[in-house]
């Protein structure tokens, strides 16, 4: 076989790729053996019948397309392993010269990884935000953990905010019931928000056994984003009573004795998870550091599917939370153009900085063992609220472990990038990463040294 390259682009090629006739020869067995079993000759078993008849009953082009179509993806392939050449794509594939007892000549275009010119990735210098922890963030989790032993009563009276109340609600276009648009006996804060546009302001000042319509907008089905009238009723007006934040609280609601201590570790696991984000933050402005170093050629079809995706799993999102895309809009103050734009330059980002990772990964030569496979498959399935086995079994039922071990390899890269980049808050801080746990606590080195001998 020979085989030659063309670049394109930086991110595509063109193959071409030339295979004697003799090369073809045990794809052309195997075509013959195929079609024996697929067709019925009188006087010859299943399977045994003899290459020339074959040729008169089926014909030997249908025997040459069968050889054509088996072998050229093994030569495609030898040809990537010859040039060096990693394929990111379906590719193009194109016969342009072939008859019987000749070469057989085709091209494939593909696109490619392309190639990444590592800059200096040790001692990366980054800054991120200082972590801001207030009283008013502390108080507003004891405050949540406060109406977690609430107790709802009734009242004799119009509802408020802050109140719970029982309603029922029926939408209605042109005054017949729209399917799926109702609900009964169902328990609601007033003033939380994210229901129905409207909701709220209807039940403020509504008394148990009352009646209101208001004209709002469904986030769901058939006529999600369409004017519709809904009907809530109110069937009871409930006060909700908090527990006096004493000591006795304390030891109900914790294994803490006393208030302050239950308060400082509200403080404390709150900082645990502000210095967490805070490590996310530093993550990304190191790897923003690093591709504002380096100019990286995307392949535009790589590029388009993950936007694509991106796109698809927003509006999902979006969805479950009962939100339309302009609502969301509205509340994020974005024009879908500016939405699109962000999204993309976002796209962009991850791409490039996946190929700077799989150069790392390759330079520093990491590799991975079982151990971690089936950790990453474990924790991927608990992210995913599937049972590990059954999502292990989809993975490799479906060839996606190639892809996980890439996302291991690349977890590996990043970890190399963070921990020997120097990252500063906004006030000069040092922020520590390279012994920052996963619950956000900071480990000590030595200690850890120790304990690893």
């Amino acid at each position: 076989m020979k085989s030659a390259v063309e670049t394109l682009s930086p991110t595509r090629a063109k193959l071409t790729v030339e295979v004697p006739f003799e090369e073809l020869k045990p794809s052309l067995d195997a075509a013959y053996k195929k079609i024996a079993q697929q067709i019925n000759v009188p006087g010859f078993r299943r399977g045994k019948v003899p290459p020339a008849v074959i040729d008169r009953q089926v014909g030997r082009p249908v025997v040459l397309d069968e050889a054509v179509n088996e072998v050229i993806p093994k030569k495609y392939v030898e040809a990537l392993q010859e040039h060096s050449l990693t394929p990111l794509a379906q590719p193009d594939i194109e016969v342009t010269k072939f008859e019987d007892n000749e070469t057989l000549e085709f091209t494939a275009e593909v696109e490619i990884r392309p190639e990444v010119t590592l800059p200096s990735y040790e001692g990366v210098e980054a800054k991120v935000d200082d972590i801001e922890l207030s009283d008013a963030d502390v108080e507003e989790q004891v405050e949540a953990l406060r109406e977690r032993f609430a107790t709802l009563s009734d009242v004799e009276r119009a509802a408020a905010d802050g109140d719970f109340v029982v309603l029922d609600l029926k939408a209605t276009r042109d005054g017949e019931a729209i399917d799926g648009a109702e609900v009964a006996g169902m328990s609601y804060k007033v003033g939380r928000g994210g229901m129905l546009d409207g909701l709220d302001e209807a039940l403020v000042g509504m008394s148990a056994g009352e009646e209101k319509t208001f004209t709002s907008q469904l986030v769901g089905g058939d006529l999600v984003g369409e004017d519709v009238e809904v009907v809530v009723s109110v069937s009871q007006v409930q006060e909700q009573e908090l527990p006096a934040l004493d000591d006795e609280f304390a030891q109900m609601a914790s294994e803490f004795d006393t208030v302050g201590e239950l308060t400082d570790d509200v403080r404390e696991r709150l900082g645990r998870g502000k210095r967490l984000e805070q490590a996310a933050a530093a993550r990304d402005a190191v790897l923003e550091v690093l591709l504002e170093k380096v100019e990286i050629p995307l392949p535009e079809t790589v590029v388009t599917d993950e936007l694509n995706a991106r796109r698809q799993n927003i509006e999902q999102q979006l969805m479950y939370a009962g939100l339309t895309m302009d609502k969301y809009l509205e509340d994020e103050g974005q024009t879908l153009e500016e939405f699109e734009a962000d999204l993309e330059r976002r796209v962009r980002d991850a791409v490039a900085a996946q190929f700077i990772l799989d150069e790392v990964a390759k330079v520093e030569e990491f590799g991975i063992d079982q151990a971690e496979l089936s950790e990453h498959l474990v924790r991927r399935a608990q992210q995913s609220g599937q049972d590990p086995q059954e999502f292990a079994n989809h993975m490799f039922e479906h060839n996606h472990i190639p892809d996980l071990v890439q996302e291991i390899l690349r977890g590996k890269a990043l970890a190399k990038i963070v921990e020997s980049a120097v990252v500063k808050d906004a006030s000069g801080n040092v922020v520590e990463l390279k012994n920052l746990r996963p619950d956000g606590t900071i480990g000590e080195p030595e200690a850890e040294e120790k304990t690893e001998e």
